[in-house]
């Protein structure tokens, strides 16, 4: 930034104030509007925002940039809006801010960035900065802020540019630079007055002559074989029919075909171009319909890497059209083919799965994946910085696309709270990797950096029944697998389960429903959970039924409030939790276990703890916290505790198992310890914390174990490290096996990607009890709109009692033989990493048996059907004799019997993984 004489002046500053380095008369990039009376009585459109000017020749990248706000008075930069794309040169950059109460009124164009902040309709202050940092000064002090790009004070603001704030503002009026000047002076910029906003599309210096003589092109013409269009910026003549058309949600668009084309791609007469664009108008939008055949006059060009036409007029043809016919196709694997079909009408073909819930309660859309699976974690598939885990991250952009809503909703906003919600209904679930069928033809689109399926109007929770073009299987489970074994063992991350609430302490502030009700903390205090007791209630109810309904015997609990904190007694809340269980389950059916007498004196406002059932298990000795660790400085202290099978012998310790559940360090921010920056590797912030806090966790687990004569340990919790990282890998060395990846399963999603954080680690020893283990689908795959969190978050209610999304993360359940020469006890050695087997070995693992088909080292038995390893069936006892379970790995060459659900069956010829139940099939039913 250059040195320049206007200052950053408070209201009430004296000219004394002494230069400092300030943004500069030839800045970059420029706030050239703001205006905050979006949706107010009187309002010209319904959004607040913020418009950005380049006045150099070269366009401006704008990725890791900031718009912030703060009030007219006040001492910080309460919002902030991050940006991404690219300022086009002598072009202008639309941010949208939050929408009003009135929805009628007209919509923006289409914002560049979608932001949600509420902005005064009088007067505040706008800054652009160069990082997403955000801004800690108001008055002069933002003058020796080096990223500071350029700043707008208005009305009141005691922040600003130069002599003075510009005018104040209205609901229908805005303040702007005139004729884009820029003398580093707020009072002597800006005026106010109607409120003209322009995004990146936007011609800079419009001709309202139309060419005179345009070129006459077919679309596919226009579209060209190649990323771009070949006639960007020539004035064109087109016709089409409209395959799509958004007069509402913020598209102000539609979609244009030629005549006849699409149908199989055998028959494409324009191989490697699309015979489909788009047409950005917004008038053309309300006029024209689905059908109609349209010739448009406009110039050529790529927004955002999406091809248009901006039309300066339009005209219905009478002549009929042949009608375009939607293009079935598989989701194509590279990006020349996508565009090649870009704008396109599309009969989705092929396998496609849910990878992405989470912004779907926010702009409508859900994430896919091609394939029968979701995006996969690159780090659950290998190594950081492996071969294995590139190769992960390549095939999830090759196989992402989204399913969009037609529009550029932001539904957080007040004024879209009271339209129903796309794809959410709160009767049929949209989980991560549920099945999709398409029901309905879909235009590829292209923008906001992705590929998205979007239907051919608007879709809304109101025209759903019409309007939606897919839907989606549901794959809820309603309770975890049978897992066996004298002892089951649960471990669950509840989510800030807090019984203080927000409302019993000072300065908390909050998530609010639609009618602005506090619904839970958000910052402010200690307490991180229920804003109040009556959703308190809402999340107990789901916690309570998650946990009732796994079944476990024990379970290990994370992230649940430390009452000590507040000054209550440190199992308070726990107690609650218990209290809240026995209610359903009855009387005395829970106990908690208490916490031990040395506890660290610096402690997190979570806690590790336990809750099990009497009549099934019990404790053995105290509870045991580790103790003075620098590792866990930054995280919750592991938590031990001896069990056994309920009526187990007190001073035998041949039926103990050892459970330490643990809550390492997140990976959101960076800990104290060099290494902690975020690597770039996929496993995020605090890495070298825990890795640590594992190496730690290793010794304890050695003491704890050695006091309690026994060498089975479980290690358990939330790790906050996919299975692949250094973390876990430092558990595994030392000899624990990870029971999740036997599963198939993962326990968290982020980014649209599954993966475990949450982990099951077992001693060799107490590997050889393992009778089975699952993790159980309640959370990481539901949309986040079905947290108590987000209740009446809109008009469509998505809350209920369920267990589902009672947290964000997947309970997991294991299963252990304790019992001395107790069923189900494998003979056979346990499975080790490192060993290699060779055909015909035989090996326990998860309390299965497995025998190796071929060569191998370091699979996992049970991680394919169609791996190294075949499961040998546990014999079932009929009335014809005793016969194996049928497995699905196991290899059946046709005359075997099996018993599958309670049936039994033969096998016709060779088989593996296909199970018995098609009578048509490989196998014959005997019963």
């Amino acid at each position: 930034m250059a040195t320049f004489a206007a200052l950053l002046v408070p209201a009430a500053a004296v000219p004394a104030v002494p230069a400092a380095a300030v943004p500069s008369s030839d800045a970059v990039v420029l706030v050239e509007e703001v205006y905050g009376g979006g949706g107010n009585n009187g309002a010209v459109y319904d959004q607040d925002f913020v418009e950005l000017y380049n006045p150099g020749d070269e366009p401006v990248p704008l990725d890791g940039w900031s718009v912030q706000y703060g009030s007219a008075g006040g001492t910080t930069w309460s919002g902030q809006t991050d940006l991404a794309g690219e300022i086009p040169a002598g072009g202008s950059f639309l941010v949208g801010q939050a929408h009003g109460n009135d929805t009628d009124l007209p919509d923006l164009p289409t914002p560049d960035v979608e932001g949600s902040i509420f902005m005064s309709g009088s007067g505040a202050e706008v800054a652009l900065v160069s990082s997403t940092d955000r801004l800690d000064c108001t008055g002069a002090a933002c003058a020796d802020v080096a990223d500071l790009v350029d700043l707008v004070g208005w009305g009141s603001a005691n922040t600003f540019l130069g002599s003075g704030p510009a005018p104040g503002t209205t609901n229908a009026t805005s303040v702007a630079r005139t004729d884009h000047g820029h003398t580093v002076d707020n009072a002597a910029d800006f005026t106010a007055g109607e409120p003209t906003p322009a995004n990146s599309g936007a011609q800079t210096d419009p001709d309202p002559d139309p060419d005179p003589d345009p070129k006459a092109a077919t679309i596919a013409e226009i579209q060209g074989t190649g990323d771009s269009s070949p006639l960007d910026g020539q004035v064109v003549t087109t016709r089409g029919v409209v395959t799509a058309v958004y007069p509402t949600g913020g598209f102000d668009g539609l979609y244009l075909q030629t005549s006849g084309s699409g149908g199989d791609p055998a028959d494409d007469a324009t191989p490697g171009a699309s015979d489909a664009l788009f047409v950005y108008s917004a008038a053309a939008a309300q006029e024209v319909g689905l059908g109609d055949h349209l010739e448009v006059t406009g110039e050529a060009g790529e927004y955002f890497d999406l091809t248009q036409v901006t039309p300066s007029s339009w005209t219905v043809l009478d002549e009929p059209a042949e009608a375009v016919k939607p293009t079935p196709t598989t989701w194509p694997a590279t990006d020349a083919e996508r565009e090649a079909l870009e704008g396109m009408l599309l009969a989705p073909q092929g396998e496609l799965t849910v990878t992405d819930n989470y912004s779907t309660n926010l702009y409508g859309t859900v994430g896919l994946a091609a394939g029968d699976s979701p995006l996969v974690q690159p780090t659950t598939a290998g190594r950081p910085g492996s071969d294995e885990a590139a190769a992960q991250a390549a095939d999830n952009a090759a196989r992402a696309v989204q399913l969009d809503d037609g529009s550029t909703w932001d539904y957080s906003g007040s004024s879209r709270s009271s339209t129903p919600l796309p794809w959410l209904n709160g009767t049929d679930p949209l989980r991560v990797g549920a099945p999709v069928t398409f029901t309905g033809p879909v235009v590829l689109d292209y923008r906001y950096g992705a590929w998205s399926f979007q239907p051919l109007e608007q879709l809304t929770g109101d025209n759903a029944a019409a309007v939606q073009p897919a839907e989606f299987a549901d794959t809820r489970e309603a309770s975890p697998a049978d897992v066996g074994g004298d002892l089951t063992v649960g471990t669950f991350n509840v989510l800030n389960y807090f019984t203080t609430t927000g409302d019993q302490l000072d300065g908390c502030q909050y998530y609010t429903d639609r009618d602005g009700d506090p619904i839970s903390v958000r910052g402010g205090c200690l307490a991180r959970g229920a804003a109040d007791a009556e959703n308190l209630e809402r999340q107990q109810a789901k916690i309570v039924a998650a946990i009732s309904e796994l079944g476990a015997d024990v379970v290990a609990l994370e992230e649940i409030e430390n009452s000590a904190a507040f000054g209550k007694d440190r199992d308070q809340a726990l107690s609650d939790l218990v209290d809240a269980l026995n209610e359903v389950d009855g009387a005395g059916t829970w106990e908690l276990v208490p916490s031990p007498a040395d506890v660290p004196t610096d402690e997190d406002v979570i806690r590790n703890a336990f809750v099990y059932r009497p009549a099934t298990a019990e404790t053995v000795g105290e509870s045991r916290i580790l103790l003075g660790s620098d590792a866990f400085g930054n995280a919750r202290e592991p938590l031990a505790q001896t069990f056994q099978p309920a009526g187990g012998a007190a001073d035998d310790p041949d039926d103990d198992v050892v459970v330490i559940t643990n809550h390492f360090k997140s990976k959101g921010s960076a800990g104290p310890w060099p290494g902690d920056g975020d690597a770039g590797d996929g496993q995020g912030s605090s890495n070298e914390s825990r890795v640590r806090q594992a190496t730690a966790l290793v010794g304890f687990a050695d003491e704890v174990a050695a006091d309690a004569g026994t060498d089975r340990v479980l290690l358990v919790g939330d790790f906050n490290a996919y299975e692949q990282e250094d973390p876990v890998v430092v558990l595994t060395d030392a000899g624990y096996t990870d029971l999740g990846p036997t599963t198939g399963k993962y326990t968290y999603s982020f980014g649209g990607q599954v993966g475990s954080l949450d982990h099951v680690l077992a001693s060799p020893a107490a590997l050889d009890a393992v009778t089975g283990t699952d993790i159980w689908n309640i959370n990481a795959y539901e949309p986040v709109a079905n947290e108590y969190s987000r209740y009446a978050y809109n008009v469509t209610l998505l809350y209920d009692e369920s267990p589902f999304r009672s947290s964000d993360h997947d309970p997991l359940l294991v299963g252990m033989d304790l019992t001395a020469g107790g069923p189900g006890e494998p003979t056979e050695p346990a499975w080790q990493a490192d060993v290699v087997y060779t055909a015909g070995d035989r090996v326990s693992s998860s309390g299965r048996v497995f025998e190796a088909m071929w060569w191998t080292r370091g699979e996992t038995p049970g991680a394919s059907p169609w791996g190294a390893w075949a499961e040998i069936g546990a014999p079932v006892e009929t009335d014809a004799g005793t016969f194996p379970a049928w497995t699905a790995s196991q290899v059946y060459v046709g005359g075997e019997t099996v018993v599958h659900d309670g049936e039994r069956w033969q096998a016709r010829w060779w088989t593996r993984n296909q199970e018995p139940g098609d009578r048509h099939g490989p196998w014959e039913p005997l019963d």
